[in-house]
């Protein structure tokens, strides 16, 4: 049977390399990301997928476009996948930190990825996999934190991992597993030229992680 995959942030980097890996293995994909027309690497990815690549503009900033999503995506969803992110200002040391950018990257990080899986539970708590992934990151973590600074990334992304772990939790009657996932220092955009890994290789081992997730190792945050 054929799995049904939705990712968000499918422009570039490690959206789009979810996408391009789940094609190839015949799943049915759609994309959300804020203007899929203007993404060439998008547009030709369609191209070739044909109907097995659905791409479903969202801006997950607007509660109105989440909210439809479960009439967008009528079918079961096998795998969530939360991706779509913000880094936020960079190099802001402590005294510099300000409001209204911090909640920006709070509302995509941390609030939007729950908005998304509440707007789609009942789609992936009728599917045969029953799995949602939330993309964090090590520098969520307090007992890896050994530099300071990045404020406002790192308390988003630590509090992705306390939503990811409550799911858990609440889901685990309905048969979902949630993966809170790092997925490596990878050259994307936010990553740099400088990473230690490339967007292939990166979800390469995601999809491994994914393919491994079950209700025994559900809400565990992995690197």
């Amino acid at each position: 049977m054929q799995k049904v995959v939705v990712v968000t942030g499918v422009s570039r980097g490690l959206g789009l390399e979810l996408c391009r890996q789940y094609l190839s293995e015949e799943a049915k994909v759609y994309g959300c990301c804020r203007f899929p027309e203007q993404s060439q690497q998008l547009l030709e990815l369609k191209r070739s997928a044909g109907y097995q690549f659905e791409l479903v503009p969202l801006d997950i900033t607007q509660p109105g476009m989440i909210h439809n999503l479960q009439y967008v995506i009528e079918e079961p969803i096998d795998i969530l996948i939360n991706n779509a992110g913000i880094y936020g200002p960079s190099g802001l040391s402590y005294g510099e930190v300000a409001v209204d950018p911090w909640m920006e990257v709070f509302r995509v990080n941390t609030v939007a990825p729950m908005m998304v899986t509440q707007a789609l539970i009942e789609k992936v708590a009728d599917s045969q996999d029953k799995k949602i992934i939330l993309m964090s990151s090590k520098m969520g973590s307090m007992g890896d934190n050994q530099k300071g600074g990045s404020y406002i990334y790192r308390s988003a992304k630590a509090a992705l991992n306390a939503v990811g772990k409550s799911l858990s939790i609440d889901l685990a009657g309905k048969g979902i597993s949630v993966g809170v996932l790092h997925p490596g220092w990878v050259q994307t955009d936010m990553g740099g030229a400088n990473a230690l890994i490339d967007t292939e290789t990166s979800i390469r081992g995601i999809r491994k992680v994914i393919e491994q997730l079950s209700l025994k190792n559900s809400g565990q945050f992995i690197n």
